[in-house]
This record gives structure tokens, C-alpha cells and sequence, in this order.
């Protein structure tokens, strides 16, 4: 599979499960220290019920397999995960551009402040940390960090 062989379109309700899919061996490779809150039939119903019906939600997909997601909720990028099979093959940077297309007057999102890949991913797109917290306001309780773009007029949030 290249990238040329990707197709990026609007996820369907018949995309859920698969996605979910995505998103648990994602979240399970990326961040095996962080506590997972639901359960992997609770995360099924989150996205049959609400990720892919009332988001703006986004897959790649290659021949009838879909490798990753991407969700936009209002300026908010709220979730961007890739099978880790398919990591390093330039999906990721095809997703931002994707979102900095739909999002032209700026995006924002969180992750957690222990995922150094994602931290570096995406501030080599341009995204500046803005704010940092100690995990107090998420359910997994893990600090986590809020990234802008484009930058904001004020200085980022040091390290």
C-alpha cells in the first residue's frame, strides 16, 4: 500500500466499529502507561453512538480497510489515531492537512503531556502549546497539554 492507494472521506455509520478498532490498538500502543476509563465495548458504543453520528469524523481507508481517524468537533481537533501498523506512512500528515483545510481559521486540541510522539507530530504541523494542566479535568487524570493553530499572538507555554 502507498499513500496514493488512500482514500480520506467521511466516515459512515458502518465505519464504527473498525474505527474503534483503530482507536483501541492506537491508544493501547501509543499510551500503554495511561489508564484506559472505558472498556473496549463502551469505546464500540461511543463511536456507533456518538463519534460517527453527531461528529465530523473522517477515515482513511485502503482497499475496504480503514487504517485511521479523524474527528473535528467545532474548532476542536478531538481525535487523530492511526493503526500502528500504518504509522510513518505520511496518513498523519494527510490528516492535518485535511483538518487545516476544514478548520482554515485555526484548530485546537489536548493530549497528554506523557505522549512525546504525538507532542513532537504535532508541532512540527505548526501547532504551539498554549497551556498545560495536571490532568485534574479529564477522566484519565494524566496531565495533558492544549495545543493551538495557528500560533497565538502570545508566547507559547514553556516546556
Amino acid at each position: 500500500m502507498t499513500i496514493d492507494d488512500v482514500v480520506f472521506r467521511r466516515a459512515r455509520d458502518s465505519d464504527a466499529a473498525p474505527m474503534a478498532d483503530v482507536w483501541l490498538r492506537s491508544f493501547a500502543t501509543a499510551l500503554p502507561d495511561v489508564r484506559r476509563v472505558h472498556d473496549d465495548d463502551a469505546v464500540r458504543q461511543w463511536f456507533r453512538h456518538v463519534v460517527v453520528p453527531q461528529g465530523e469524523a473522517w477515515v482513511a481507508e485502503a482497499a475496504g480497510e480503514v487504517l485511521g481517524l479523524l474527528v473535528l468537533q467545532g474548532s476542536e481537533l478531538e481525535q487523530l489515531y492511526l493503526d500502528p501498523r500504518r504509522r510513518g506512512r505520511g496518513l498523519g500528515d494527510r490528516f492535518v492537512d485535511l483538518a487545516k483545510q476544514q478548520r482554515p481559521q485555526g484548530l485546537e486540541l489536548w493530549t497528554f503531556q506523557c505522549n512525546g510522539p504525538a507532542r513532537r507530530f504535532y508541532e512540527r504541523h505548526g501547532f504551539v502549546a498554549t497551556e498545560r494542566t495536571d490532568g485534574r479535568r479529564n477522566e484519565e487524570r494524566e496531565p495533558d497539554v492544549r495545543y493551538v493553530w495557528p500560533a497565538p499572538a502570545s508566547p507559547p507555554v514553556p516546556a
